[in-house]
């Protein structure tokens, strides 16, 4: 049976062929989220549409693209007109965008990379806050809806990785007005359950209804959280405040499960590594302490014991000889110095002592007795005295003065007549 090949040029071709002549996709109105965006610099825009579920790839020539009122941003919504057609080279299908409209949600993601900034700067996103995730935890929490696939997800993954695992659910509000204060109400109560990790999140949605993880609250609540915290938020291509400020961030509510929780098969793996590294850790030891034993049992001193003490003994002789010959040598210097002493001059005439200061002493009398007053009025002088001061001078004294005059044999008072 002959059977017709075809190249994927051909296939490819044809595809395109009957896109570009279906009626409904040549003219298209989409409305959804940028992504991606890429601005080249011919003037073209390079982006991606997206919405909740599904993506698609845009292109937007210049000459559409410079009508534009507006600057072209990540998260933000659009409006958009074009075709749908294939791009032979990859054989992917986009849309050519015509034109393009903001829908009115491009301020929420300027409030996003707004907050973003800020929190970044105030240290909520650093690595070295972030918390280590258990391998094998005990307790997981769960921050999310009591309803919704999210929950029915984590629950299942969960118990069909590891059952062993208790699951704690802190049901509360994920979207909407009130689901900021419920979700930082719950993270919060989750904190006096002694868990190991707490997972916080929802399903997939539009940027307004994921916005409650965005909020500034629920950044401090999961940042000051003791508990490590697993961000489970949307779909992979969704990212919320929530994500940053998480001490790690998964790309779906599965994928918080998977990431929360071993699988049987690697905590089985994980165990027989241990028990492998234990055996060799023993086996090593034992070799260690069996070569130490062979050591000893071929030492000298095992062998040949009282050589031990033979050394002790000797080196104690040594010791014993030298304080001997250190006693006898100050006995020695002792003798000699008491023999020096007996032979002194001083020990056989110890008056001459005393004949030196004598001397001393004589002459210093000697001197001070010819210096006396007394030895003066022997000589013939007399002191004059005057209210019992000593008179030198005539003109200290006036008519009528009564003055004292001693003389070596006494003293008689005068008077100045003139």
């Amino acid at each position: 049976m002959n059977k017709d090949y075809i190249t994927v040029t051909q296939l490819t071709h044809y595809i395109k062929y009957k896109i570009d002549n279906d009626t409904h996709l040549q003219e298209v109105y989409l409305k959804g989220e940028i992504s991606n965006f890429k601005a080249h610099t011919r003037g073209h825009y390079y982006f991606t549409i997206k919405d909740e579920n599904s993506r698609i790839s845009a292109i937007m020539f210049s000459s559409n693209a410079r009508n534009v009122k507006f600057i072209p941003e990540d998260g933000m919504k659009v409006l958009v007109t074009g075709r749908i057609s294939v791009y032979e080279a990859t054989g992917g299908y986009q849309i050519y965008v015509n034109d393009m409209q903001e829908d009115g949600v491009g301020n929420l993601y300027v409030a996003f990379e707004q907050l973003k900034k800020k929190l970044a700067a105030e240290g909520l996103f650093a690595p070295e806050h972030k918390k280590k995730i258990p391998r094998i935890p005990k307790r997981v929490g769960v921050v999310t809806a009591s309803t919704g696939a999210a929950i029915r997800d984590i629950i299942s993954t969960i118990n069909r990785r590891f059952p062993l695992t208790e699951i704690y659910l802190f049901p509360c509000l994920v979207q909407g007005e009130q689901a900021k204060d419920d979700i930082v109400r719950q993270i919060k109560r989750a904190e006096n359950f002694d868990l190991d990790v707490l997972i916080v999140g929802r399903g997939g949605g539009s940027i307004e209804d994921l916005w409650a993880f965005n909020e500034e609250v629920v950044a401090h609540a999961i940042y000051e959280c003791p508990i490590p915290v697993i961000s489970a938020v949307g779909h992979e291509i969704d990212f919320t405040i929530a994500d940053f400020v998480a001490d790690l961030r998964a790309p779906t509510p599965t994928g918080a499960a998977e990431i929360a929780v071993p699988s049987k098969t690697d905590v089985m793996s994980y165990i027989d590594q241990l028990e492998i590294r234990l055996q060799k850790s023993l086996t090593s030891l034992l070799e260690r302490k069996k070569q130490k034993l062979e050591e000893l049992k071929h030492s000298y001193i095992l062998k040949n014991p009282l050589e031990l003490y033979s050394a002790k003994e000797q080196k104690l002789d040594y010791l014993l000889e030298q304080l001997t010959n250190k006693v006898k040598q100050v006995l020695v210097n002792k003798n000699h110095k008491y023999e020096t002493l007996m032979q002194a001059h001083v020990l056989k005439n110890p008056l001459t002592i005393l004949e030196k200061p004598t001397q001393k002493y004589q002459l210093l009398l000697n001197k001070l007795e010819a210096l006396s007053p007394l030895k003066t009025l022997q000589r013939g002088y007399t002191i004059v005295k005057k209210d019992g001061r000593a008179i030198t001078e005539k003109k200290q004294l006036k008519y009528k003065d009564q003055l004292e005059v001693t003389f070596q044999d006494g003293n008689v008072l005068v008077e100045v007549i003139k």
